[in-house]
């Protein structure tokens, strides 16, 4: 996998779900959050989702190239960010060309929906979030978070992590916010959820 194509995508579809999904449906429906969806992700309440390299809605299917802002008027939205929300945004300008590499969104989508897999079945009784400040979908229990990353600045790569609240300290913990660990070390939903159990127990 090129680790350029890769960020690229995971910075464009990022942009797409802060500004193409989670913004209008802000200011429609009053909620910035995001679900993983089968083949990519979509709004809690909005009609549109990412599935594959496309945006899909009501109206149409559309790949994601252009712009953002080109891509909401597709789809029939306006496109931008929540206001006033959050201040770490994608970063990604309205009128920005988009590069989306279809292997390397086929991982960062793989790795969403099998961390949501994982996490429903670590923690039943929660709904994970995809959250498009971070790009990043999660939970909280017991005041430790519990997520899914596709990468970040300061981790290029994808990775699960587990975040107490309270800071610890141990082998265990080798991240400053907690735990982390590549979704390459983690090949399927029973390995996300032990990652998971370990970090609630040692929390």
């Amino acid at each position: 996998m090129d680790e350029q194509q890769l960020v690229a995508t995971r910075r464009a579809l990022h942009g797409v779900a802060e500004s193409v999904i989670a913004g209008p449906q802000y200011r429609a429906h009053g909620t910035i959050r995001l679900s993983v969806c089968s083949g990519g992700f979509a709004g809690v309440a909005a009609p549109l989702r990412v599935q594959g390299t496309d945006l899909v809605g009501p109206d149409g299917r559309w790949p994601l190239d252009g712009t953002l802002r080109e891509l909401g008027k597709a789809a029939g939205v306006e496109a931008g960010p929540p206001e006033g929300i959050y201040s770490d945004t994608s970063g990604v300008d309205l009128d920005e060309p988009l590069a989306v590499d279809p292997s390397s969104a086929a991982l960062i989508l793989g790795w969403f929906a099998r961390g949501d897999a994982g996490l429903r079945a670590f923690e039943p009784e929660s709904s994970p979030v995809l959250w498009p400040e971070h790009f990043d979908l999660g939970i909280s229990v017991d005041e430790v978070n519990y997520g899914i990353s596709p990468g970040d600045d300061g981790n290029p790569l994808p990775y699960a992590y587990v975040g107490p609240w309270t800071p610890h300290e141990g082998e265990f913990w080798n991240a400053p916010f907690g735990a982390l660990r590549w979704a390459s070390d983690l090949p399927d939903e029973a390995a996300v959820v032990g990652f998971f159990t370990e970090g609630r127990n040692r929390a």
